[in-house]
């Protein structure tokens, strides 16, 4: 577990009820108690760093291009795993040409067992869902573009 894996759970934990959280990573972990200080403990041998993406591994959306002047990006505000719809046998909650309002529910993040919908800050069209169902997401990846009314 890195500095910036550390700092994200952090940051998802500002504004929250919860009091204490334990994050294990193989032999590492991180433990997190509201008001007192976050405490690691290292594993005897540290895991090898992780090769190069392969096949097996989970998909990432590739770098899309900068959207246009009219065009919205939504990204996550959390890390967690991403789902178009609300159940695996459910219509995803909408497409690429899908017409959206402001405050319409885009997707699902699930994040240490807890379902948060985001939903669009802005009225319009969606032009591209940047992330494939199912996969994580980092805070701050782009999960869909809105080409605005």
């Amino acid at each position: 577990m890195n500095l910036k894996e550390i700092k994200e759970i952090l940051e998802l934990l500002k504004g929250t009820d919860v009091t204490e959280l334990e994050v294990s990573r193989g032999d590492n972990v991180l433990k997190v108690r509201r008001g007192q200080a976050a405490e690691v403990r290292p594993a005897a041998v540290l895991p090898a760093p992780l090769p190069p993406a392969s096949a097996g591994e989970p998909v990432r959306a590739e770098k899309a291009a900068p959207p246009k002047a009219n065009v919205k990006e939504i990204v996550s505000p959390i890390v967690g795993t991403f789902y178009r719809a609300p159940a695996p046998d459910a219509a995803p909650f909408v497409d690429v040409g899908s017409r959206v309002t402001k405050g319409q529910v885009l997707c699902i993040i699930e994040a240490m067992k807890i379902m948060n919908q985001i939903e669009s800050d802005v009225g319009g069209t969606v032009a591209a869902i940047l992330v494939e169902n199912a996969q994580p997401v980092a805070y701050g990846q782009p999960l869909f573009h809105i080409v605005l009314d």
